[in-house]
């Protein structure tokens, strides 16, 4: 057990500033990322696609332009025969115009779309690495108190939302309203003032009720993603403890609250599909009462004054108000659209703006192994300010020499774990290596001088392979192997179907306690640190298992220097100096036959162990003498 139990579980983080995001704030993110300094290639695409863009506004402002003058040649009933064969070339002609007009727009739009798709999604990729990295650099604290299952289905939603905001943004938001300039351009310019009034005032309603409309849904989207969330790791969570919920039975229970969840989020998505079909309808309407005024103001111009408006002015109003329909149904979708996308992003922002607990201080050297002296000096420690952990422990473990810490569970030994791997700060003392303060020196370089082999080891859902090469990337396959050897996993990696190339499950759960651990044994002598921490590394594992790991770890600290946090006495009989750590502070200090004979903390412990593992022993004994007696009864 490690000492972050319930009762001294880390204090939580400071809650990240909450930031009023905003589509203008969003974009100016993006731009970098959109616009990269590094990239001549996807400036040249984004420069083309808003050429393109261009292109087809211009373009699907003539589409209606076309249709009134084709219906204008095709009305004309004063057209004299002799001029027949004329008039039915230009009505042809004006159609086939408006045939190629639309059939452009299309493929400029088109182009436009494929010509940005690889900006767009370069900054997906970019950004999505960005955070990915980051959350590697944010502290154990923060991993400790995060449900894994919430923050995967965080980065799902910022991914899919960065590349929402990039395209609506870029793509569809600038060019509408250049479209909204120029349809209400023409229409002054082809009747009056009245009709862009008319336009002007339909817009404004349309957005400002869009704008109601989206706001009241976006508190019910935020619901049913907090709710999306809380199911997705319910569901993990579950999943993850297979094994939990099958020796408890508890399928049903776990069914059950998974459902709860489900319910929650069918509730609100059903409020979503609802809000959604009010938003669509008020819309209509909107938009409908404004072409239904254009349209008749366009009847009574052309009863009034039929040589100066014809019935090809009336399709053409119809059709540049259908023509603007796209742009406006464009703008409540942005809007919409990138309402939610911020909503979705803004938790991903929040992840870019937590601040590691732990930092690389400026300037920072790298650090210099020289001897691989590792020291504690007065060091005071707690993850909560009511309970501290370590309370002035000081000690050494000289170069090549091994120093043990045991103690009862919740004494702080895997706190001076986590210390050393800076973790975590001391609140007060220092850690030094060869003199040099660890919190001084660059954490990449600590990290790689410093291995570990940890009490409960999880592995990547990958090959045998994979996951002892992890300790040393760039090793060969014979290295690979030599330490797959001296760990004492090669003979059953040969064994095993697919050798090296075996996958072992997700966490590493196909193979045995007694395997994994020898896996992290392989991959920390492929590794090769000069100064080595062995966490409790068989506590869990029975007997005959604990002795072969034992002889391995034997061999990989022969001329390391290394620190032993262990549970079970019998691992550190040959260590050259033990601690004994009780409620933080050291108790006893020494040999193990020095400590025995003390009579202390050590030996008491030592003692009720040997009592521990002599009532099993007679327990074992009882059980197989049983067996036998069984056997023989059946027998006879």
């Amino acid at each position: 057990m490690t000492d972050q139990t319930l009762s001294g579980a880390p204090s939580a983080p400071p809650a990240p500033v909450q930031r009023e995001l905003s589509l203008t704030r969003t974009v100016q993110r993006l731009w970098p990322y959109v616009w990269p300094a590094d990239r001549l290639d996807l400036k040249l695409r984004v420069s083309g696609a808003i050429g393109l863009m261009l292109i087809a506004k211009l373009v699907t402002l003539a589409v209606p332009f076309s249709f009134k003058w084709a219906t204008d040649a095709i009305t004309a009933g004063d057209t004299p025969p002799s001029s027949m064969a004329m008039w039915l070339g230009g009505a042809l002609g004006l159609t086939i115009l408006y045939g190629v007009l639309r059939t452009c727009m299309v493929l400029f739009t088109q182009g436009r779309d494929a010509l940005f798709a690889a900006v767009s999604m370069n900054a997906v990729r970019r950004l999505a690495t960005e955070v990915f990295i980051h959350l590697h650099q944010l502290s154990l604290r923060f991993h400790l108190e995060r449900k894994t299952g919430g923050l995967t289905r965080v980065l799902e939603r910022g991914r899919t939302a960065i590349e929402q905001i990039v395209r609506l943004s870029m793509l569809t938001g600038i060019p509408t309203i250049v479209e909204f300039v120029l349809i209400l351009a023409v229409l002054f310019y082809e009747f009056d003032w009245r009709y862009s009034v008319v336009v002007v005032t339909m817009i404004i309603c349309y957005l400002w009720y869009t704008t109601v409309a989206t706001n009241w849904r976006m508190s019910i989207r935020r619901s049913m993603n907090d709710s999306d969330s809380d199911a997705n790791t319910k569901a993990i969570d579950s999943l993850l403890n297979y094994e939990t919920v099958k020796y408890f039975g508890a399928e049903d229970r776990e069914a059950s609250r998974y459902d709860k969840a489900m319910a929650r989020y069918e509730r609100l998505s059903v409020g979503s599909y609802v809000s959604l079909a009010v938003l669509n309808c008020g819309q209509g309407v909107i938009f409908t009462a404004g072409l239904a005024i254009i349209m008749l103001m366009c009847i009574g111009d052309i009863r009034a004054d039929s040589h100066a408006h014809t019935i090809g002015d009336f399709v053409l109003v119809n059709s540049m108000m259908i023509q603007l329909s796209q742009p406006l149904n464009f703008m409540g979708m942005l809007y919409r659209e990138v309402k939610q996308a911020v909503i979705d992003i803004e938790t991903m922002f929040d992840l870019l703006g937590q601040h590691p607990e732990i930092e690389d201080r400026p300037g920072a050297a790298p650090l210099a192994i020289t001897a691989g002296t590792l020291r504690f000096e007065d060091v005071h420690f707690s993850y909560d300010a009511a309970r501290p952990i370590l309370r002035g422990v000081s000690f050494e473990v000289p170069a090549g020499h091994t120093v043990a810490v045991v103690g009862p569970s919740g004494a702080g030994k895997s706190t001076i774990s986590r210390l050393i791997f800076r973790f975590y700060e001391p609140q007060a003392g220092r850690i030094t290596i060869d003199g040099q303060d660890i919190s001084n020196v660059q954490q990449r370089t600590l990290r790689d001088q410093v291995g570990m082999v940890p009490q409960d080891t999880v592995l990547f859902n990958d090959t045998i392979a994979y996951n002892i090469r992890y300790g040393r990337w760039d090793a060969s396959d014979a290295e690979v192997e030599e330490a797959a050897s001296l760990a004492q996993i090669d003979r059953f990696i040969k064994l095993v179907p697919g050798g090296y190339g075996a996958q072992v499950g997700e966490r590493g759960l196909k193979l045995s306690g007694g395997e994994k651990q020898r896996v992290a044994i392989a991959r920390t002598i492929l590794k090769g640190p000069p100064i080595l921490v062995l966490d409790e590394a068989t506590s869990a594992l029975d007997s005959f298992t604990e002795r072969e790991i034992q002889i391995a770890l034997d061999r990989v600290s022969r001329g390391r220097t290394t620190l032993v946090i262990a549970h079970r006495l019998s691992t550190v009989v040959n260590a050259d100096e033990i601690l004994v750590l009780d409620k933080g502070v050291i108790v006893e200090r020494g040999r193990h036959d020095d400590l025995l004979e003390r009579a202390g903390v050590y030996a008491a412990m030592w003692n009720r162990q040997r009592e521990v593992d002599q009532a099993n022993e007679a327990l074992r004994r009882a059980e197989a003498e049983e067996g036998d007696s069984v056997h023989v009864k059946i027998e006879a």
